[in-house]
């Protein structure tokens, strides 16, 4: 077919004016908009306009298709098939640059679920745009929105997303996707979202060992609390840090610390490669000898003995209290005796693992509420 409009076409429409000839025609004269002289085009524009109040679907689809990306279309013309009928409209929201701001935002807050998808899919989305389709509770507008890398996402945006959407697994998988997902970020979506997909934020090459160490005990404290603690679990996470190179000492370290025995006990275990029930034998029943044995089997570094030895000696005096929340007062109440007795104890901490300490310490309930 002959994609140029010539004499032939004109008659043809003055004499068939059926609705294939009307959208063949539209075709042609939009797909020709951008070639036409300033006289041609103010008449082709004026075509369009009578185009789009066309009965007939396709003749508007026709024209949509052709003008969704063309930067010289009249704006009336555009916002008309924007806001047309799903078929007509939604190559124009994802593609067209003549909508502005205010069109696509007016057209998110009060049209479908599929239009909100294309506006979320389009190159380019402004911080402005992103919150209104962020507010319209639509998650798989909300998922293309977070995959889409030419979206404008701030920080706190991010972290409304995972409020309303974190536990949605379409919008979860696309976050923890994200190319850019910052700290503060993954570190709030680490609550929401599925095992699997804690597996897969923790692997992300952009988060530093500190981060990810933080992560997953985050991850653990949710465990801990009831979420998921049985040994099966935990040597299910262990077994994935340990293949992504994230089973660290400074990990370890700080899950005893706060009196995340089981997870000490099977990590140790992993790393030293016995079984767990000989491992605990080692830890609590052989005396100090039978810990330094497995210390040193696994390969930790000699600079961890003393501390991870004190935090086992210290959970041994501890109990917890049997009030609500008494895992999360157990945890702090073993952080303060470790960080006031340390000195004594002949035990030094890494600044980071210092840091991380105290800082979990006071996020931690001190006493029973009416204590």
């Amino acid at each position: 077919m002959d994609q140029k409009l010539n004499e032939e076409d004109v008659k043809r429409l003055l004499s068939n004016p059926t609705g294939d000839v009307r959208a063949e025609i539209a075709d042609k004269i939009a797909a020709q908009h951008q070639g036409l002289s300033e006289g041609q085009r103010k008449l082709a524009e004026d075509i369009f306009r009578l185009m789009v109040r066309d009965a007939e679907v396709r003749v508007r689809e026709a024209l949509a298709r052709q003008l969704k990306e063309n930067p010289t279309v009249p704006h009336d013309v555009a916002l008309s098939l924007a806001r047309d009928v799903e078929d007509v409209s939604l190559p124009m929201l994802q593609f067209s640059e003549v909508l502005t701001d205010e069109d696509l935002i007016e057209i998110v807050r009060s049209q479908g679920p599929e239009k909100q998808v294309a506006v979320a899919g389009r190159s380019h989305v402004s911080a402005t745009l992103a919150d209104a389709l962020v507010d319209t509770g639509n998650e798989a507008a909300v998922a293309t929105l977070v995959s889409n890398e030419g979206a404008d996402l701030s920080e706190n945006t991010l972290n409304r997303v995972v409020d309303r959407y974190g536990e949605s697994e379409q919008v979860g998988q696309s976050l923890v996707e994200r190319k850019v997902l910052p700290i503060t970020v993954a570190e709030r979506l680490m609550t929401k979202v599925s095992e699997n997909l804690r597996r897969h934020l923790m692997a992300r090459p952009d988060l530093t060992p500190e981060a990810a160490a933080a992560m997953m005990l985050q991850a653990r404290e949710l465990a801990v609390l009831g979420l998921s603690n049985t040994e099966g679990d935990v040597a299910e996470l262990v077994g994935h840090l340990y293949n992504v190179g994230r089973l660290t000492p400074s990990i370890m370290l700080r899950s005893v610390c706060m009196g995340d025995m089981t997870f000490f006990e099977v990590a140790i275990a992993k790393l030293a490669k016995i079984k767990v029930e000989n491992c605990r034998t080692l830890i609590h029943d052989a005396g100090k000898r039978g810990f330094e044995a497995l210390f040193e089997k696994a390969g930790l570094p000699k600079a961890f003995y003393a501390a991870m030895r004190a935090a086992i000696d210290v959970s041994y005096e501890m109990e917890y209290d049997g009030g609500p929340n008494d895992r999360e007062r157990f945890s702090r109440r073993m952080i303060e005796r470790i960080l006031t007795q340390y000195g004594d104890l002949g035990v030094e901490f890494e600044n980071d693992d210092l840091e991380y300490l105290l800082s979990k310490m006071n996020q931690l309930p001190a006493t029973m509420l009416g204590d």
